[in-house]
C-alpha cells in the first residue's frame, strides 16, 4: 500500500483533498526500526512526526534523578509528535524506542503545516482533535490520582481483552506495564497474585486468561475509565 493510501485514512488527513495529500506525501517516507533502535532522542531537533505501521514504539522520558518515565506505548496505527507542529517546538521532549523490529512513516512538519494554513476545513477538524486531547487528558489525571493500583490494573486487564474470547497476551513486558500504570513492578507482581487468588484471572509468562469478567470488571468499575482515552490524549489513530 503507498504512503498516501495509508495516511488517507486517518483523521488528520481525512479532510485533504488529493491534491494536498500528494504534495505532503511528496517529502514523506517509511523507515524501519530494530527492536531497541532509537528513532529520536529527548532533546533532538524536531521536524517530523510519525505513523506506525508495524510493532511497537516506547515514548520515555529521563527525570532529573535519571529514572526512566515511560510516557506511552504507541501501537500498530498510532500517530505520535504531531502536537509538536501546533506548539512550535524545536526539540523532541521525548525518547522514541522500539520495543519490536517496526516500521512507520515520517511526515514533514512544514509540508503539513503549509496545507494547514491554506485549509479552513482541516484546522477545524484539528480543534476537534484537540479537543478530544484534553478530554484525554482529565480522564488519566483522574485515573492516575485518585484510583488505586489495584483498580488500575484491573481495568487494564479488561480493558484490553478482545471481545470474542477472554484469552489474549499482554503486548508489553510488565516492567512497562508496570511504568505505564505508574506502579512498580513488585506492587504489578502483588496485584496479579492477588487477581489470581481471587480466581478473577490466570496469568502464564504473558498470557491472560480472564476467569471471571463480571467479578473483574466490577472489580474495576470504580476505574471508570476506557483505555483507549489513555491512547487519544497522546495520539491519532486510524478509523
Amino acid at each position: 500500500m503507498s504512503i498516501e493510501d495509508q495516511l488517507k485514512r486517518l483523521i488528520l488527513f481525512r479532510n485533504f483533498t488529493e491534491e494536498q495529500l500528494g504534495r505532503v506525501c511528496r517529502s514523506a517516507s517509511t523507515s524501519q526500526l530494530e527492536k531497541g533502535g532509537r528513532l529520536f532522542e529527548q532533546g533532538d531537533a524536531a521536524n517530523c512526526f510519525f505513523y506506525l505501521l508495524e510493532g511497537q514504539i516506547k515514548l520515555s522520558r529521563i527525570s532529573i534523578e535519571g529514572d526512566e518515565k515511560i510516557i506511552e506505548v504507541i501501537s500498530p496505527g498510532g500517530v505520535f509528535a504531531e502536537a509538536l507542529m501546533f506548539l512550535e517546538a524545536t526539540n523532541y521532549p521525548v525518547t522514541a524506542e522500539a520495543l519490536s523490529n517496526s516500521r512507520l512513516i515520517r511526515v514533514h512538519f512544514q509540508d503539513y503545516r503549509n496545507v494547514l494554513r491554506e485549509s479552513v476545513d482541516v484546522c477545524f477538524g484539528m480543534f476537534a482533535d484537540l479537543s478530544k486531547r484534553i478530554h484525554g487528558l482529565v480522564m488519566e489525571i483522574d485515573h492516575l490520582t485518585l484510583q488505586n493500583a489495584a483498580c488500575r490494573v484491573a481495568g487494564y486487564l479488561m480493558t484490553h481483552a478482545p471481545e470474542d474470547t477472554n484469552e489474549y497476551d499482554l503486548e508489553t513486558s510488565k516492567h512497562v506495564l508496570a511504568s505505564r500504570l505508574s506502579i512498580k513492578p513488585e506492587t504489578l507482581s502483588r496485584i496479579i497474585k492477588q487477581l489470581c487468588t481471587m480466581e478473577l484471572i490466570q496469568l502464564k509468562g504473558n498470557h491472560v486468561t480472564i476467569l471471571d469478567p463480571d467479578k473483574l470488571r466490577e472489580f474495576s468499575d470504580s476505574c471508570a475509565l476506557e483505555e483507549g482515552s489513555l491512547s487519544d490524549s497522546f495520539h491519532h489513530s486510524g478509523d
